[in-house]
């Protein structure tokens, strides 16, 4: 069996584990993904990292999953926390965005307007839409772990476009805002 067309052109393949890697991550990197950051109340304090991963599995009963690819540091720390706040965000959230993914900042500072959930989790203010979840399953999948959980608890309007914000995406690399 040869080669079929793809997209009317012949496929070409990645050669060889690296290739493949970096093609992956390159065809990710074409791919726009909802931003979010997803907090956890850790063994040594709040706990919080931006992640372009989160989807929606279910709507009965309201079930979201992500990925983390690091088992060290915030990732370690939501990996066993059994309580996680799903903060899904706007274009006026990007520096928010920007602070929870840097290594070694200071994301719960005095400059980082937050309060707790009754079972612990921080919730950051701003964000209009914040899904406070109970974890259901961590499943190792190579290098990585997908976290699935349920939503106990929506707050907020319910859409990141209320009062005329803009979801903020990630795409090749950087974020952007939806046009449209």
């Amino acid at each position: 069996m040869g080669s079929r067309p793809v997209g009317g052109r012949a496929a070409q393949g990645a050669s060889g584990r690296a290739g493949l890697a970096a093609a992956f991550r390159d065809a990710f990197a074409g791919h726009p993904g909802g931003v979010a950051i997803i907090t956890a109340a850790g063994p040594r304090g709040p706990v919080g990292l931006t992640a372009t991963s989160v989807i929606s599995v279910s709507v009965a009963p309201p079930t979201l999953a992500f990925s983390l690819s690091s088992a060290r540091g915030s990732a370690g720390a939501l990996l066993t926390a059994d309580f996680l706040a799903v903060h899904l965000l706007s274009t006026e959230h990007e520096d928010l965005a920007r602070l929870f993914s840097g290594p070694g900042a200071d994301r719960f500072g005095p400059d980082t307007a937050w309060d707790r959930a009754p079972t612990g989790e921080p919730l950051l203010a701003g964000p209009q839409v914040i899904l406070r979840c109970r974890v259901l399953t961590r499943t190792p999948v190579a290098g990585s772990t997908i976290v699935a959980a349920q939503v106990i608890d929506l707050l907020g309007p319910g859409t990141t476009t209320e009062g005329g914000a803009t979801p903020l995406v990630h795409y090749r690399r950087g974020y952007h805002r939806l046009q449209g």
